[in-house]
């Protein structure tokens, strides 16, 4: 009967709890690390799409254009991308914004990681 028993004994040893709770720290500072840049990213999608969906941008020169989103990337405390990055165009009659900027986040070490990001308010 004894032997039975111990056939349906299972769980976690503390070797492999330990090593899961390592894992799991590490995830959790790479994603501390990597989703401010995420987030960073949706803000200036959204400021391209603010000034994009502005009647007054649409006849507006190109200047004017980067004057009005450094002005609300400033607001958000937007470094990443400069007013000079961003590409202008029209399609259709409508305005077209976009932007390619990677950004590099240091890890551990010597070891980093590359984010690379190409938004457009379509």
């Amino acid at each position: 009967m004894m032997k039975a028993m111990t056939n349906k004994q299972r769980g976690v040893t503390l070797s492999g709890l330990l090593i899961w709770c390592v894992i799991l720290i590490f995830l959790a500072i790479g994603g501390m690390k990597v989703v401010p840049a995420y987030v960073e990213a949706q803000t200036i999608k959204g400021i391209l799409k603010t000034v994009a969906k502005d009647p007054d941008m649409q006849g507006a020169a190109p200047k004017d254009i980067r004057e009005a989103y450094s002005k609300r990337a400033m607001m958000n405390n937007i470094t990443v991308v400069d007013a000079g990055d961003i590409e202008i165009n029209k399609v259709g009659g409508s305005l077209k914004l976009s932007v390619d900027y990677s950004k590099k986040i240091e890890l551990v070490g010597n070891a980093s990681l590359l984010l690379e990001f190409s938004l457009s308010n379509f």
